[in-house]
């Protein structure tokens, strides 16, 4: 089990889950990301392959799958093309114009405990429509007692 860094952009020691993948660099949240960002100069490359069992996300890409899994989050994993056709989907877009819905994420990025925060949320309506349509593009219900043409 990965120990969570000190984060290099607020300092909280402890709590960086993320890693940026161009200089490594370690931080805590979505807010923390942006900063980061807009200041990050990447280190130069090493020689050193990653593991072969792992993806790899594209560099330009805001978080790899190694920094958001641990060994235990396994079967919690989802195909990078899957994930990516999250970034297709226009009614998902359009739900995170939403400024209630943006603040709700941001809100359950930087929780101490997401999953109580989590159940809260899933109160929420238009959480579960968040969340729904996610799922709905990651696992597609599958068609019941639809009848052949």
């Amino acid at each position: 089990m990965r120990v969570p860094r000190r984060c290099a952009v607020c300092g909280a020691a402890g709590v960086a889950k993320y890693r940026c993948p161009r200089c490594a660099a370690a931080y805590c949240s979505v807010p923390c990301c942006r900063t980061h960002r807009e200041r990050c100069t990447p280190e130069p490359k090493r020689e050193q392959e990653p593991p072969a069992a792992l993806p790899t996300a594209p560099a330009d890409s805001p978080w790899s799958v190694d920094d958001i899994l641990s060994e235990d989050d396994e079967r919690d994993r989802v195909p990078l093309q899957k994930l990516k056709l999250l970034g297709e989907s226009e009614e998902l877009r359009t739900l995170l114009l939403n400024p209630h819905l943006r603040q709700l994420l941001i809100t359950v990025d930087q929780a101490e405990d997401k999953s109580s925060l989590m159940k809260k949320y899933m109160q929420e309506p238009l959480f579960v429509e968040f969340a729904d349509c996610c799922l709905g593009i990651v696992e597609p219900p599958e068609k019941e007692n639809v009848l052949p043409e």
